[in-house]
């Protein structure tokens, strides 16, 4: 079985992938939280060109994959977890958390960094939230939290399988909680006990800075607890609250694929200080 998944992990990955999106993407349509106000079929495809110029990047730059590292570290000796003697159940466990908890953090010096959050900026720019959104991200941003990956799985000695698990997990979970979906608010109550919901992450997107500055968990909700990010409700509540960022509400700049990818470099627009939020 253990072979099987890495004979085949780019299948694994990429069956799950389109299986959230699909999914996601139907429940949002037939039960959406929120009506969505900007033209659908520009931003959406969009969001979508922009994740298909960052695989191609990152096969080009990285021809190891982190699966591949993983395997080149345990062999090597490399990381905390590879000089150590615990059960491999324990070891992928452990793994997933850390991994989550650097996702947190990187997440967190997105937003704190000057230079970072232009580049964060460009996923925080969508003029609405849906399973897209989750997606749309600055290929400069992609290629740092690859090389934040590669860190942390030499330094920790993540396993194998541990890397597969966690990125079929932060898939589906990104997926998940920016998808437009409509879940009752018992059901959300109790799901984001252990999981970041789309009611919890939305408030993220708030063009409120305190709420832009909040909740700033992918899968797991605890580290925003345990760190005092967390947020339960949008002041103006998840109808009235407005997405995006406040200095850049025009649909021709933020959801079009140039005006994405020229964002955190373009020198004859000064992206307005409201934004900065460190």
């Amino acid at each position: 079985m253990t072979n099987y998944i890495y004979s085949h992990e780019l299948i694994i990955r990429l069956s799950a992938f389109i299986g959230i999106f699909v999914l996601m993407y139907a429940w949002q349509t037939v039960k959406p939280r929120r009506k969505l106000l900007v033209s659908l079929v520009s931003r959406q495809s969009n969001n979508l060109g922009i994740v298909v110029i960052n695989t191609i990047l990152l096969r080009v730059l990285f021809p190891l994959s982190t699966v591949g590292l993983a395997f080149y570290a345990y062999y090597h000796g490399w990381g905390l977890l590879n000089n150590i003697s615990l059960p491999t159940t324990l070891k992928i466990l452990i793994s997933i958390i850390f991994l989550d908890l650097v996702i947190y953090i990187q997440h967190v010096m997105f937003h704190k960094v000057s230079f970072l959050w232009r580049l964060h900026c460009v996923h925080h720019a969508d003029l609405e939230i849906d399973v897209t959104t989750g997606i749309r991200f600055h290929p400069i941003e992609i290629i740092l939290s690859m090389l934040i990956k590669w860190f942390s799985i030499i330094s920790f000695g993540i396993p194998a399988l541990a890397i597969i698990g966690f990125e079929v997990i932060l898939n589906a979970t990104a997926l998940f909680n920016h998808s437009n979906i409509d879940l009752p608010s018992p059901v959300d109550r109790i799901i984001r006990l252990f999981l970041v919901t789309p009611d919890m992450h939305r408030i993220h997107h708030s063009t409120i800075k305190s709420e832009m500055n909040s909740n700033f968990g992918f899968n797991l909700p605890w580290w925003d607890r345990l760190f005092g990010t967390y947020k339960k409700n949008p002041k103006l509540g998840h109808l009235g609250m407005t997405i995006g960022l406040e200095a850049l509400r025009d649909p021709n700049q933020v959801n079009r694929l140039l005006g994405m990818l020229a964002l955190p470099l373009n020198i004859f627009k000064k992206i307005d200080s409201s934004l900065r939020n460190n």
